[in-house]
């Protein structure tokens, strides 16, 4: 190191390592130049509690009665920035050491990376506070004074324009502490200005420990609740703390206070809202929980804390285990951050899981505002799938109207016989409960969850199977019914009046070429107690649901994929059906008869006919039986 002795003080030269960390400081480490604001808070914070603690244990101490806190002054006139505390301070020895050298172990490898233009490690920039060094991206030049809490030191001003150089010499009549003085480039007065300040102070660093004046007005007055015991903290401050980490005028639905010593050091506070925004029409929400270390900001609603439905959730999530410097382009990529996503999002999901066990009253209502975020989860988190599914809410044939149940509980009661978990998508309950598909369910006494819902089909499809039970859309053709069921069904101890089997199969063989193409076979259902026909899915993979969704998308009557037509030989559409097939003068109307079936079946499942068509076949057979009807009177 050179060093050159006047009247202005010891001039000396940064060490290489300093001028190169410098460099990558000012040009390549901080997104925001705001940052610095941040930075230098942090230091001073850092400052006051080993002063604090010196304090308990040191007699001699300059200063001894002076308040701890952090002060900070702007002149728009003079184009400053000043941040002053009344921390440990240093003396000339100190300065040279903490401002001028990089002595901690890892910074050159850093350094020789960054030079190398490698993948950069910034947890090792926090182990040797170049927070300070961030004041540079906005300063011109950089004017530090300050002194020692040990009495018999002198106090000194540190100068530097970031150049290579800086000045170290004595000043006398300072207190104890640290007064940082940025004389600001032309393009960064703004940070000459109280108000941009203020806004970055309660942004960056309203929970530090020690409060911060601008001007008489301190700045940061809420408290970091979440480094508190839960049993000090009253519900109120909990709710007052709520609104203002997630600027909101509601009540927070759910508070979870967690905090962990392994295997990270984790404290957190997070919020259910009372309200759903997306819900209530005012567009998708930004993820809502702040990320901090040892309570100073570090990324405020971070998308990569939690998976993206948990995205309604709002809080504080602080651990001290963060490189305090890490930026946003950095935090994708760190290996703490996806421990800290890994175990709020396990510790979160079981939250929900104890909360809907103690109070499942409360936990439906909040299903029934949030529920579209856990389906999010189920079919989009393979690893968390399983606990997802145990969150999961739906109204189903046992319960009444609006009273939801949890797959478990539907386990619960399966009747012996029944291998599969059985569910219905439609727009609602009365809709899927006047339609064909429950027939034989409610006839063999099988339950069916109800599901309301675009993308419902599609968690069931990602899901498929739940406590080793498959996922069973009754949609679909191949229902595995026990054979006592489809006895049932058949009926065969009333032995009805019907079709025989070889009459029923020449029926839907003579439907099948009737309707073509536009469906891939017409059969005769075990299924069907009172409908004359129902369409069934021949896949597993693509349910009525899927198919409402698709034609949505769409917009037109389209079907995605081919049908089964199932009729019943029973009922009496079909016997009447059957004979008029063979009658040449009715052809047309036994032929309209069979898309008339088709467009209810089509309808009864939730899908899309086009009313154009529909009305000119209803209306051509209204107009034939009329006729015909009209040529029997007069005869």
């Amino acid at each position: 190191m050179s060093d050159k002795t006047g009247e202005k003080g010891k001039t000396l030269r940064f060490k290489a390592e300093v001028a190169q960390l410098l460099d990558i400081v000012v040009n390549s480490l901080y997104t925001d130049k705001e940052i610095f604001v941040r930075e230098l808070i942090s230091n001073a914070s850092d400052a006051l509690e080993k002063m604090r603690r010196l304090a308990l244990v040191e007699k001699d101490v300059l200063d001894k009665d002076a308040p701890l806190e952090i002060r900070i002054t702007t002149d728009e006139e003079n184009h400053t920035f000043t941040i002053t505390d009344t921390g440990i301070g240093m003396n000339a020895d100190e300065a040279n050491q903490n401002l001028g050298t990089i002595a901690h172990s890892g910074s050159r490898e850093f350094i020789k990376q960054a030079a190398e233009g490698e993948q950069l490690d910034f947890s090792l920039i926090g182990q040797f506070g170049v927070g300070f060094y961030s004041a540079f991206m906005v300063a011109e030049k950089v004017e530090v004074t300050t002194r020692s809490y040990r009495s018999d030191d002198e106090g000194i001003l540190w100068t530097s324009t970031g150049a290579g150089t800086f000045t170290i010499k004595p000043r006398e009549g300072l207190k104890r502490g640290t007064s940082i003085t940025v004389y600001l480039k032309e393009k960064q007065y703004e940070y000459a200005k109280e108000r941009t300040i203020k806004d970055l102070v309660k942004q960056y660093s309203n929970f530090v420990d020690f409060p911060i004046f601008i001007g008489d007005e301190q700045v940061n007055t809420v408290g970091a609740l979440w480094t508190k015991t839960k049993s000090d903290i009253t519900e109120e401050e909990y709710k007052e703390f709520y609104k203002f980490i997630a600027n909101a005028f509601d009540e927070p639905m759910y508070t979870f206070h967690f905090n962990a010593d392994a295997p990270l050091a984790i404290k957190s506070v997070l919020f259910v809202p009372g309200d759903n925004q997306e819900m209530l029409g005012l567009g998708r929400v930004e993820p809502g929980v702040s990320l901090y270390c040892k309570k100073v900001l570090i990324q405020q609603q971070a998308e990569e804390l939690l998976p993206e439905y948990f995205r309604f959730i709002k809080g504080v999530i602080d651990s001290d285990d963060l490189p305090l410097n890490i930026s946003r382009e950095t935090m994708q990529d760190s290996a703490l951050i996806a421990k800290i996503r890994q175990v709020m999002t396990g510790r979160l999901i079981k939250f929900l899981y104890e909360e809907a066990s103690f109070d499942a009253e409360k936990y439906n209502d909040f299903f029934k505002k949030f529920g579209t975020f856990i389906k999010e989860g189920v079919y989009s988190d393979y690893d968390h799938r399983k606990e997802l599914a145990k969150l999961l809410r739906y109204e189903s044939s046992a319960t009444k109207d609006q009273e939801l149940t949890s797959l478990d509980d539907y386990v619960s009661r399966m009747k012996e016989s029944q291998k599969d978990i059985y569910f219905i998508s439609g727009p609602n309950r009365e809709v899927i409960e006047a339609g064909p598909y429950l027939e034989a369910f409610q006839q063999a006494g099988f339950e069916v969850l109800y599901m309301y819902e675009g993308g419902d089909d599609i968690v069931m499809s990602g899901l498929r199977e739940y406590a080793d039970k498959k996922l069973v859309s009754a949609d679909q053709a191949d229902i595995d019914l026990p054979e006592e069921v489809k006895e049932e069904t058949e009926d065969k101890e009333k032995k009805p009046e019907g079709l025989s089997k070889d009459d029923a199969g020449d029926l839907a063989k003579w439907m099948k070429e009737v309707l073509g193409d536009k469906i891939s076979e017409v059969r005769i259902s075990k299924r069907l107690v009172g409908s004359p026909a129902v369409l069934v899915n021949p896949s597993d993979h693509m349910t009525t649901g899927m198919q409402r969704v698709l034609q949505a998308a769409a917009r037109n009557d389209f079907m995605f994929g081919t049908f089964h037509l199932e009729i019943n030989p029973k009922h009496a559409i079909m016997q009447n059906l059957n004979k008029l097939r063979s009658e040449e003068s009715v052809k047309e109307i036994a032929e309209n008869a069979v898309w008339m079936l088709l467009d209810n079946a089509t309808m009864a499942a939730g899908l899309m006919v086009d009313p154009k068509v529909m009305m000119e076949r209803n209306t051509a057979l209204l107009t034939t039986a009329l006729e015909r009807f009209g040529r029997d009177s007069e005869a």
